[in-house]
């Protein structure tokens, strides 16, 4: 199988028309580095020099700029940070509507692993990642941490990593350490060091680091090599999936930092952390290591998230499985914003008292969304607005209708903006999205690729029973338990219905799609 990576040199690099570019006249959300707080700046300017931050101004008019400025007006706009997704698994876009009700288990036997490795080509990896990419640029999410787990073998690893090149965003893409047959830890280790020494770049917007979720399975000496090499290429950021009590996988910071990983200068980023306590927390605090919370994965999945709420200084947020819900920070920040007021007012109306005051506000939500997820990556250039940091932005129409007659900007973009509010999108000083349009030159192409890729994996999923979740979790000392389902029809009928999927041969996309082989074989 071979696939075709878009490396033109206009594919991915968006539009520079010139090396400065001044926004002006909107209202800036910036951060105030001495206070550590937001600032705004109403009716200001925003200069951005090659890929850098330039200038702020308090004038939509100011003067003295570099010769070759282009002005971009931003009246009644609101230009914000870039978002930041700190967890994530783009390669999965393919599967979007095919999990709207599944559970963790359904989700681990179907759609990842071994199920998954069965039936994507190189070709399907590395479409659904650039259109994952391209998605989360559209949504203003301009720095990704990519869970890379389709590492299967070295051309469906390879595909992920160019095609996070390629998307032209910023990404940490975190290769996943996983035997998988005749691919074992060694070989894998051999080909990420290649890629590390040859593909690696100063100038490169992705950055490859690792991910490693077997700390407490795996055999020690592949655990060993894992932490060896790590250690010897400097690799900047590790992430892992942290869950713990009826779920297993203990990865915990305890766990890493028994093996002398958590006090280097790599950054750690435990995913989900649904086992966190008090010295757990301390750890996080005392080795400057973060969590991810992914708010709308661990309702959907059920892993809960207790007690995140006590360490959001050193939490940020994440999507996780985006095929299955929503795919932009947006949400996620709303979602978290109003889970952790929704506890603490709990916490407040059972001792039978009336909240006197409001436990979280949009200004938290909106730096956990950002900034947050930039310093669990030892980024402080990134998810700001200060002069020197990266030119990673985006800029909201204040005059939509769900925006009309705002008055705090961060209110605005936390509570009530959607991603068809955001009219330009920066990276690195380059336009990825400007005046409500992707500048991807060549997204016609991937649409028709992806869309091929995407009817042939769905039908070959749909086609598999699901799985019957009977007895023990994966053999540990957990049961499965039956949730009580709610109903919303009266009468024998409760509404829940099934999924309206159509897995038959017949294009849903229209006819040049339909001939795309459903054998997993495909010549794309």
């Amino acid at each position: 199988m071979r696939f075709t990576a878009i490396a033109t040199a206009a594919s991915g690099v968006g539009v520079a028309l010139s090396s400065s570019i001044l926004l002006s006249g909107g209202t800036i959300i910036a951060f105030d580095e001495e206070a550590r707080a937001l600032d705004v700046i109403r009716g200001g300017s925003l200069l951005v020099t090659d890929d850098r931050i330039a200038a702020l101004y308090e004038t939509g008019k100011p003067k003295d700029l570099p010769a070759d400025t282009e002005i971009v007006d931003c009246t009644h706009k609101i230009i914000s940070p870039g978002f930041v997704d700190s967890h994530r698994h783009g390669w999965q876009t393919a599967m979007r509507t095919m999990a709207s009700n599944t559970t963790l288990p359904d989700y681990l036997m179907r759609y990842v692993g071994p199920a998954a490795a069965a039936i994507y080509t190189a070709e399907d990896v590395y479409i659904g990642q650039l259109v994952g990419l391209l998605e989360a640029l559209n949504a203003g999410v301009t720095t990704t941490l990519d869970h890379a787990h389709h590492t299967w073998t070295k051309g469906h690893s390879q595909a992920g990593l160019d095609a996070s090149i390629d998307s032209g965003a910023r990404v940490y893409w975190n290769h996943n350490f996983a035997g998988m047959g005749d691919y074992g830890i060694p070989d894998q280790i051999a080909d990420f060091r290649e890629w590390v020494t040859t593909r690696a770049t100063a100038d490169s917007l992705t950055t490859i680091a690792a991910a490693y979720d077997s700390w407490t399975v795996a055999p020690p000496e592949d655990t060993r090599a894992v932490v060896d090499v790590i250690k010897e290429l400097k690799i900047p950021v590790l992430t892992t999936h942290w869950m713990g009590g009826v779920w297993g996988l203990d990865n915990s910071p305890a766990l890493l930092h028994s093996l002398d990983i958590l006090n280097t200068s790599t950054a750690v980023v435990f995913s989900h952390a649904v086992a966190l306590d008090p010295i757990a927390a301390d750890l996080l605090t005392a080795t400057n290591q973060f969590i991810s919370i992914t708010p709308e994965s661990e309702m959907h999945y059920g892993h809960s998230h207790f007690n995140s709420h006590m360490v959001q200084d050193q939490a940020a947020l994440g999507i996780d499985t985006h095929f299955t819900f929503s795919t932009d920070m947006l949400t996620q920040a709303r979602m978290w914003l109003q889970r952790v007021r929704s506890r603490l007012f709990d916490e407040v109306i059972t001792r039978w008292k009336v909240p006197s005051n409001n436990p979280m506000s949009a200004n938290q939500a909106f730096l956990m969304a950002t900034r947050q997820g930039a310093l669990s990556l030892r980024r402080p250039d990134l998810g700001v607005i200060k002069v020197g940091a990266k030119a990673d932005l985006v800029v909201f129409d204040g005059r939509t209708p769900g925006m009309l007659g705002w008055a705090d900007p961060v209110a605005a973009v936390m509570l009530h903006a959607n991603v068809g509010d955001i009219v330009h999108v920066i990276v690195d000083g380059q336009f990825k999205k400007r005046g409500g349009k992707l500048t991807f030159e060549k997204y016609d192409d991937v649409v028709d690729r992806f869309l091929a890729s995407a009817e042939k994996l769905q039908r070959l999923v749909g086609e598999k029973p699901a799985p019957v979740l009977e007895g023990k979790w994966f053999g540990r000392d957990a049961e499965y338990g039956h949730a009580d389902e709610v109903d919303v029809i009266r009468g024998p009928g409760t509404g829940y219905g099934g999924l309206f999927l159509d897995t038959s041969d017949k294009s849903r996309h229209g006819p040049e799609y339909a001939s795309v082989r459903g054998d997993g074989k495909d010549e794309l």
